[in-house]
């Protein structure tokens, strides 16, 4: 490029002054990550959807279609996702993050409502692919592995699919009629599922059988357990034993004043059950504060709304028939809970115990070639294991246990057993140059404060299982949907096209289609700062 120089205006068309010839650096477009996005466990493009979103109506089904890219249970994921999207959101520093998981399970109740379906548009490739368990994991494998045209079947020892999903999560938080059509659509796409078969060799039912490949995703289903000193009446269950039962039509018989112990968000599922059986009183003992419990703040106050109380900074010491030793604790410097020998009684017909889940890995016997450390079975970043042909996911690896981050293996899973048996050398995802907050002229939007999903009446929550909370009506989930800043995205506002001095941005017809015409462009920077979405950034020249 040539170097700047002087110019002396003359008569006639400004287009013959070549402006371009005064700049040191140039505007580019660009497509940044959203963190949105970026902090997705299942993999969805947040910003594409919802910018597909936006336009109602039709655009609904594009919407819903871009989310089953990577998530095959939207309205599932609309309703448990604990939305690590939303605290990413750039929104939140301007006014409120997104109510990204409402609009998804807006999307998700819809596609059942008007029985949208995903067509499977390859050939049959002929291999056989064996999932065990029928979790978010196992049935997000199946899922891909049926779009990429390969024979499905899932294996579960339970008599209903959807492990904890099913197992794990109360009526009221996901009802059952919307697990059971999410994995009814799979069925109707191919997924065969064998229940009540369980699985106690994976080598030799590999040699028996003849599979191509084989998923390891038969999750945490076995309560952890504790060493208490207890009476012989006391009464102990496990929280997993007790949601598991109850979804087997158990009425588990915990008494009027029931104590859970831990602080995940199984103990509070197991206290708000609780209250829903008939416990007058339900106590969630926890060794740490509110501050650092684990279970995520919507539930906890939830829990609190349906008159759940919580023991903070406690630890149980004993257990008799008619309540708990309890000790109290209190943090250190280093903000670690340490026992300070006070000791209280706490009145308590029954405890619960919820402090945290294991894997029952007894199929993989010695001849498996699958490697296990410390309870989790070792993958590589594809999710294969150590054994040709064998790759894991869900709870079952050492990651996030979430439903989210197990839909997400899922999906890794069958893109690695795609490529595995095609012999394609896997491509890791490149990395991520995000969207920042600061990139933003926030100056063009007003403050919209978030849509909140309403809630079911408080007299109703402790004596049913019905829903608590509820979806938005298509008004307010398209105004939700309204409120994304498109974040690292030209979304086609014209304001490089409008406010550029030396109308050097040029339309190029479709939506998003902009160029620079570099004869004219004088490197002012004014395309740069006044993109409401951060998608131009300001390279140096050559010179």
């Amino acid at each position: 490029m040539k170097l700047p120089y002087a110019t002396t205006l003359g008569p006639g068309s400004s287009r013959a002054d070549h402006t371009g010839t005064w700049r040191t650096e140039h505007p580019v477009y660009q497509t940044l990550t959203a963190p949105c996005g970026h902090a997705c466990p299942a993999g969805e493009d947040v910003r594409t959807w919802l910018y597909q979103a936006e336009s109602g109506g039709p655009a609904y089904e594009d919407a819903w279609r871009t989310i089953m890219a990577v998530n095959p249970f939207p309205a599932i994921t609309g309703r448990v996702c604990y939305h690590p999207c939303e605290t990413a959101c750039n929104r939140g520093q301007l006014d409120e993050s997104v109510g990204i998981n409402s609009v998804e399970r807006f999307l998700g109740d819809r596609a059942l409502e008007l029985g949208w379906t995903i067509p499977i548009a390859v050939p049959a490739t002929g291999r056989k692919v064996l999932v065990i368990g029928a979790g978010p994991a196992g049935l997000s494998a199946a899922y891909h592995l049926v779009l990429r045209g390969h024979d499905v079947v899932v294996r579960d020892s339970a008599p209903r699919p959807g492990g904890m999903m099913r197992y794990g999560i109360p009526r009221y938080r996901l009802p059952r009629e919307v697990l059971d059509a999410e994995i009814d659509r799979l069925v109707r796409m191919g997924v065969r599922l064998e229940l009540d078969t369980p699985v106690t060799s994976v080598s030799r039912l590999r040699e028996e059988e003849g599979w191509d490949a084989v998923v390891l995703a038969v999750g945490a289903q076995l309560g952890r357990r504790t060493y208490l000193p207890a009476g012989s009446a006391a009464r102990m269950v496990d929280a997993v034993s007790l949601l598991h039962g109850l979804e087997e039509g158990e009425r588990p018989l915990l008494g009027r004043r029931v104590a859970v112990y831990g602080g995940g968000d199984t103990a509070i599922d197991a206290a708000r059950t609780a209250k829903r059986l008939g416990a007058a009183d339900a106590v969630v003992v926890y060794r740490r504060t509110r501050e650092r419990m684990p279970a995520h703040e919507d539930e906890v106050t939830q829990a609190e709304e349906e008159g759940v109380q919580f023991h903070w900074l406690s630890t149980i010491g004993r257990v008799d028939p008619d309540g708990l030793l309890v000790e109290a604790m209190e943090l250190d410097d280093s903000g670690f809970p340490q026992p300070t020998g006070r000791i209280e009684q706490l009145a308590a017909d029954s405890l619960v115990l919820a402090l945290g889940q294991d894997t029952d890995l007894s199929l993989l016997d010695g001849d498996s070639g699958v490697h296990i450390t410390d309870g989790a079975i070792d993958t590589d970043r594809l999710l294969a294991t150590s054994a040709p042909g064998v790759f894991a996911g869900g709870d079952v690896i050492a990651d996030e246990r979430s439903v989210t981050a197990a839909i997400g293996h899922g999906r890794r899973v069958a893109e690695g057993i795609d490529d595995w048996l095609a012999g394609r050398a896997a491509t890791p995802p490149p990395e991520a140059d995000l969207a920042p907050y600061d990139a933003l002229a926030t100056w063009y939007y007003e403050d919209a404060p978030r849509s909140h999903r309403p809630l079911l009446e408080l007299a109703r929550r402790s004596s049913t299982f019905d829903e608590v909370v509820h979806g938005l009506d298509a008004e307010t989930a398209l105004f939700e949907a309204r409120r994304c800043l498109s974040c690292g995205s030209c979304f086609s506002c014209d304001n490089c096209y409008a406010l550029c001095p030396d109308n050097a941005v040029l339309k190029l017809g479709p939506p998003g289609r902009y160029a620079i015409d570099l004869e004219y462009c004088k490197g002012c920077g004014i395309c740069v700062e006044e993109c409401p979405a951060g998608a131009i950034r300001m390279d140096p020249e050559d010179i």
